[in-house]
């Protein structure tokens, strides 16, 4: 604003200078005019010619007395007619008659008077007597021309007052024309004197307003916490604030005009802030200056180095470009979050050896579960009495509820670190709730409490959720209700609150139990919680049912709650959302015990004797023979020397774990290198059993060692080797897929499946050099969707090339890839008929 003001101010006093300047152009051209015109009036110029044709008239009437004289006067007569004669012709032939000759009437009479002249002149220069003689003709002659001589010098007379007066009128209009001029000139600088005024007085505000503007900005710089730094574009140091002072070290009247960069940066970042400088002089880009707040490095008065947060912006002034620096010491800050981070990384290295420990203990505790359930497992195959079989079933009762009891603690822990994950799919909520009420109904009819269901509105059978997470959260709350209550009643309503397509169930179980207190509803959903009434002792229980209930309902995204009344009850309720879905088509398999299968040559290399014993056991009661290996090591040096259909690998061993000794099968290229590797884990995170996977490993099997699972594994490998094309595609799978996600989606994601692998068999079979990590990583990709199509000879083939991209072995990569150029075209044939 203010340089706008100075740019008006400026054009206004241009302007008044201009207008002057013309005005006083135009009144010195206008007096110079009426200087020169009062001077020609002035002059003796017109009295000379007036004097002249008077003295003329006079002159000639001298000679007409001598012609009349008598006697007469011969030498006079002619000397006054030589000076008529001379006066004539002076006022032929003088410039200053000029006017006179070119006026017609005076023209007409001067022709007369020189016809006059030139008779007479023939009279006069004749002898006297000749003169005497022709005296009476001369007289008459002068007779005549006297009246002309009179009317030339009247005419002439006449024409000079005529001229006279229209210079007068000229010295008069210039005169006016002088007084408009001057008076315009006053009129112009009386303006110039207003609008001058109005500008200082708009300067003088707008000084007064910069002035008040300087000293705001001087109290903000001086009471600023952050330090303020102006310079020019050379870096010269124009303001240094009080904080800056504080900040630095330095003071004002110490670095004022000095470079910036002696002052406060570092020595190493002196050459940056130079580029830096000299690019923005040159117009490049602006890297700091305008893009908020950034953290440097700067330098204090006695030389140690700390880091400051730093904002620049630019300012145009008419000295040039200007750079405001705003800084702020954020040593305190740096070392605050150093100590977060700090802390941070201690919290989470407890986090992981939490986890680890989780882990080991879940191995520790699974491995002689293992065994247990494992030799009982083994000992009902033997023959049995009444009371022995009823032993073994406590026994197993005692240890399915101490798995069950380690996975919850797991679960907690998944969910904690983000890593639980659920499993969507279509499930029937009315035959879960029915199946958990009719488990529930044998404890009910024990506590004399009637325990029913139903829907609220219109039922929806089919939704999709996770039916592991959703079953648990259910017989939890349900089995709290029947548990706790007794001689009473507990119904159990569902009912759709949602709108559209948005479904939202709202499960509620209503109870007749004794009810909780206050402090008991704050703290129910919290880990190890369990009432303090002797009932509650009765019941017994771990207090991790609600919490890890909690924690799967919000995984679900949904909500849980509670409310309860001391001695009357409780209500805990469930919110969900969810999809309708349609119910799945029935797929027939029949079970893998009933499948004939062949003998299969066994690897089973375990450290825990009895985990060898119940492994050995199992597979020799299925037909199959076992080579034992105590460790990795073992287990290596002996897939080296012989080629075996099925190679069960433990993890945790000593000399060698599975990970190291799968790795290093894998990789030797011994008789069993291409074996199918199981691993033999009682760890059952996640996140671990994908390492198993990504080591080469081609599934997982979970202690305590499930008969049915091994069955499975088994059969699986068993027609793998009878029949090398035979599981190609996993049909089953593959229809399991299709209903799960429905016809139109199916085709969908098969086509962008066969577009990925053609894709990656071109990209692997080019000249082109590719680099190892990049391999793996879309081997692995490809190889995930291969096997949501159930494309499982594709996938080992896949995963047999990122174990070998892992491992840097590009001869084996090379093999690999042409192996996965047949295997594509013969699955690719098959998938899509």
């Amino acid at each position: 604003m203010l340089s706008n003001t100075s740019t008006s101010a400026k054009r206004g006093r241009a302007f008044a200078v201009c207008a002057s300047l013309v005005a006083a152009g135009a009144i010195a051209i206008l007096t110079f005019n009426v200087s020169n015109e009062i001077r020609l009036l002035g002059s003796a110029r017109s009295d000379n010619v007036q004097w002249f044709l008077v003295q003329t008239q006079v002159e000639f009437l001298e000679f007409a007395q001598q012609v009349d004289q008598d006697p007469l006067d011969m030498p006079q007569l002619r000397q006054e007619f030589d000076i008529f004669f001379s006066r004539i012709t002076t006022f032929q032939q003088a410039p200053v008659f000029e006017d006179l000759r070119t006026d017609s009437a005076s023209r007409k009479y001067l022709d007369s008077v020189i016809v006059f002249l030139e008779q007479a002149a023939t009279l006069i220069d004749t002898t006297d007597d000749e003169l005497v003689a022709q005296l009476p003709e001369l007289i008459v002659l002068t007779d005549q021309v006297s009246l002309v001589v009179r009317a030339l010098a009247n005419s002439s007379l006449e024409l000079y007052a005529q001229t006279a007066d229209e210079q007068r009128a000229e010295v008069a209009g210039t005169l006016t024309q002088l007084a408009l001029a001057t008076a315009a000139l006053i009129g112009v600088l009386a303006l110039a004197i207003i609008y001058l005024n109005l500008l200082n007085a708009r300067v003088y505000h707008r000084e007064r307003e910069k002035n008040q503007t300087m000293s705001r900005m001087q109290s903000v710089m001086g009471t600023s916490l952050d330090g303020v730094v102006v310079c020019d574009a050379d870096g010269k140091i124009l303001e240094f604030s009080p904080a800056a002072e504080g900040i630095f070290g330095h003071s004002k009247a110490a670095v004022l005009d000095l470079n910036i960069a002696s002052v406060i940066v570092p020595d190493h970042l002196l050459h940056a802030n130079e580029a830096g400088m000299e690019r923005m002089r040159i117009g490049g880009d602006m890297r700091v200056i305008g893009k908020g707040r950034v953290r440097l490095e700067a330098k204090h008065k006695d030389g140690h180095i700390f880091p400051v947060e730093l904002a620049i912006q630019n300012a145009k002034t008419d000295e040039g470009t200007i750079f405001i620096s705003f800084l702020r010491d954020i040593s305190h800050e740096v070392m605050a979050e150093a100590e977060l981070v700090t802390a941070r990384d201690k919290a989470l290295a407890s986090e992981k050896m939490k986890t680890e420990f989780l882990s080991t203990m879940s191995h520790e505790i699974r491995t002689p579960l293992n065994g247990l359930l494992g030799n009982m497992n083994l000992l009902r195959d033997t023959e049995l009495n009444e009371n022995q079989d009823r032993y073994v079933g406590y026994m197993e009762t005692s240890g399915r509820l101490l798995l069950s009891h380690v996975s919850d603690v797991l679960d907690i822990t998944r969910y904690d670190a983000g890593k639980l994950n659920t499993r969507i799919e279509p499930v029937n909520i009315s035959e879960l709730l029915q199946d958990i009420v009719d488990n529930q109904a044998s404890t009910a009819f024990q506590n004399e409490t009637s325990l029913v269901w139903g829907w609220c509105g219109v039922k929806m059978d089919w939704v999709l959720s996770d039916l592991d997470r959703l079953q648990h959260v259910m017989m939890n709350l349900i089995g709290n209700a029947v548990k706790f209550t007794r001689r009473g009643k507990v119904s159990v309503t569902i009912e759709n609150v949602g709108e559209g397509d948005a479904a939202e169930l709202l499960v509620k179980i209503i109870d007749t139990g004794q009810g909780m207190s206050e402090d008991l509803i704050k703290r129910v959903f919290d880990d190890f919680v369990t009432g303090n009434t002797a009932y509650d002792r009765d019941v017994g229980g771990t207090g991790l049912g609600l919490s890890i209930a909690k924690r799967f309902v919000n995984a679900l995204g949904g909500e849980i709650g509670v409310e309860s009344i001391v001695g009357e009850g409780s209500t805990f309720w469930v919110r969900l959302p969810v999809h309708e879905a349609e119910a799945p088509k029935v797929v027939h398999v029949k079970s893998i015990k009933h499948q004939p299968g062949r003998s299969l040559k066994v690897l089973l290399v375990e450290d825990n004797e009895i985990n060898r014993i119940v492994a050995r056991e199992m597979l020799q009661a299925e037909g199959h023979t076992v080579v034992e290996a105590h460790d990795g090591f073992e287990g290596v040096e002996l897939s080296k020397e012989d080629e075996f259909d099925i190679i069960l690998m433990d993890i945790s061993m000593p000399i060698m774990d599975g990970h190291a000794a799968t790795r290093r099968i894998r990789g030797d290229g011994g008789a069993s290198a291409k074996t199918a590797i199981y691993a033999l884990t009682a760890n059952a995170m996640i996140e671990e059993q994908e390492k198993f996977l990504k080591d080469g490993m081609n599934g997982i099997l979970t202690k305590p060692l499930s008969r049915d699972a091994l069955r499975s594994v088994l059969y699986q490998t068993g027609r793998q080797v009878d029949d090398d094309d035979a599981m190609l595609i996993n049909h089953s799978h593959r229809a399991e897929t299709r209903d799960a996600l429905g016809e139109e989606t199916f085709v969908k994601l098969r086509s962008r499946f066969v577009n990925e692998v053609d894709k990656l068999e071109v990209w692997l079979g080019s000249d082109e050099a590719h680099d190892f990590l990049e391999i793996a990583s879309r081997t692995h990709k490809v190889a995930g969707s291969a096997a949501v199509f159930g494309a499982d000879r594709l996938r080992e083939t896949l995963k047999e090339i990122e174990a070998a991209a892992k491992l840097r072995d590009t001869e084996a990569i090379v093999e690999r890839t042409k192996a996965l150029g047949i295997v594509w075209q013969r699955t690719k044939f098959d998938l899509v008929s």
